[in-house]
């Protein structure tokens, strides 16, 4: 399955970041030389500030999309805000070569869906993501932008999604990922996090490494917040 993955990891090297860095204080990516990617859906889990985004921005941009995301044809600057980190990794691609791709964060998507009004023309009809919800807008780039044999970077696909459209997500992504795409996803999401055969890596504990579906906060606290809500509550609001 790995000779078929479009990356199959990625590489840092260390000498290439500046020794006042914030990035070396990242514990779970700190000490990391490579990681390595196994399945056509992988997760990146991990408390606030443990390294996922900062990771995932890295590879979209040394994969040549535009930090703010889009495709990689989109070429625009809002406000410069990314690390040098994608200076200091490589792609360890495989031998197949994406026909397309999308990075998506839901934190810029704003200026994105701005400047595919710019950018459209007669061949390439604007889907006018302003004239929809956020989440509507969120689903209608899914259906339309994910295909086969392409690459997907998604950080916090869910921010805008009810839980019955995060399901309709995981099945657009499923069905992508079966038609030869893969993609690498930053998520809180306990739905997304159940697709099943996706890998799991968790940037928790001061290490990047494997986490299984169940040992996953978003699973936990979710799980014990629906199974224990009053308890949890009443502790939380009273004491």
């Amino acid at each position: 399955m790995r000779n078929s993955l479009l990356i199959n990891g990625v590489l840092i090297d260390w000498n290439k970041i500046g020794r006042d860095s914030y990035l070396r204080g990242i514990t779970a990516i700190s000490g990391v030389d490579e990681i390595s990617l196994k399945k056509p859906i992988t997760f990146f889990v991990g408390e606030n500030g443990s390294g996922k985004s900062t990771l995932l921005e890295a590879i979209a941009i040394a994969y040549g999309f535009n930090p703010e995301g889009g495709t990689r044809n989109y070429a625009f600057s809002t406000y410069d805000s990314h690390s040098e980190l994608c200076n200091a990794i490589r792609l360890k691609r495989g031998v197949r070569r994406a026909g397309y791709g999308y990075f998506l964060r839901a934190e810029s998507f704003y200026n994105v869906a701005t400047k595919e009004m710019d950018y459209a023309d007669g061949d390439h009809p604007s889907l006018r993501f302003h004239e929809r919800s956020h989440g509507e807008s969120f689903l209608t780039l899914a259906q339309n932008s994910f295909k086969p044999n392409g690459i997907y970077l998604l950080d916090e696909p869910e921010a805008a999604l009810s839980p019955q459209r995060q399901l309709t997500l995981l099945m657009e992504i499923d069905r992508c990922a079966k038609e030869g795409s893969q993609f690498i996803i930053v998520t809180h999401s306990p739905i997304l996090l159940g697709m099943p055969g996706a890998e799991i890596l968790s940037f928790d504990d001061g290490a990047v490494h494997p986490c299984a579906y169940e040992e996953t906060d978003s699973y936990q606290v979710t799980s014990m917040f629906i199974n224990h809500r009053d308890l949890i509550l009443k502790r939380l609001l009273e004491e």
